[in-house]
């Protein structure tokens, strides 16, 4: 199989009040793709920045990221789409080496594993209650992730196919523990995390991560899905 970047993908980026980071964001992404930039209620003007430098803009009425992240995956067309934060934290552009593997058949789902390029880019209580989840992951699917980041790609219609059902921020780790159930080669790759522009809206302070792992040690708890098994081949 070529090796050329798949000129069919959509890139989801939910959005809440980023409008200073999305002209840099949007310039990175890969040229020929379509950037699909979820507003999730934005105050700050984001929409309409995203709409004039050429983004597809989806309205998402229902707060949380996960409502933002499934409402850019019915919207997508494409048959890759990749998922990326809004807030200049991580590269879009990076995202061209995760689908090129992804439609080689050497992974399915690719996901990438953030390293701090600055002091402060990634909070010690963030990177904490990553940590707890990704050792909680691997109790419960086998797959040995370090990271439960946002930079990841995949075919849409296998996607589509998994039924992710939480909506707030459980939303990433359901799609890899429901990946890992559905048996899916799931691959991590390192990339630079930058400081984000603003402030975060869930792992900025100790209570928004408390939240976010209570939503995911929910999602950890569930049950593998109808036909599935609990445990997948570890991730490289």
């Amino acid at each position: 199989m070529t090796d050329s970047i798949p000129t069919t993908v959509d890139v989801v980026l939910p959005c809440l009040d980023e409008a200073e980071a999305l002209p840099w964001v949007l310039a990175r992404i890969p040229d020929g793709w379509r950037a699909l930039v979820v507003d999730n209620g934005s105050t700050d003007g984001s929409a309409d920045i995203a709409r004039a430098l050429g983004a597809t803009v989806v309205h998402e009425a229902r707060r949380g990221f996960g409502a933002a992240c499934h409402a850019g995956l019915l919207a997508a067309e494409a048959e890759y789409v990749c998922f990326c934060d809004c807030d200049g934290s991580l590269d879009p552009a990076l995202l061209d080496s995760f689908v090129r593997e992804v439609a080689r058949g050497d992974a399915d789902l690719v996901l990438g594993r953030r390293r701090p390029t600055a002091r402060g880019a990634w909070p010690p209580h963030a990177r904490a209650g990553n940590l707890a989840l990704a050792r909680m992951l691997r109790r419960r699917t086998g797959l040995r992730l370090h990271d439960l980041g946002p930079l990841r790609a995949a075919r849409r219609a296998a996607l589509l196919d998994l039924g992710i059902a939480d909506r707030r921020s459980g939303y990433p780790l359901e799609m890899v523990v429901r990946a890992s159930d559905a048996g899916w080669r799931v691959r991590e790759r390192d990339v630079p995390y930058l400081p984000r522009t603003g402030k975060s809206k869930v792992t900025g302070t100790w209570r928004g991560t408390w939240h976010a792992v209570r939503d995911m040690r929910a999602v950890l708890a569930l049950p593998p899905g109808p036909g599935r098994t609990a445990t997948a081949a570890s991730a490289r």
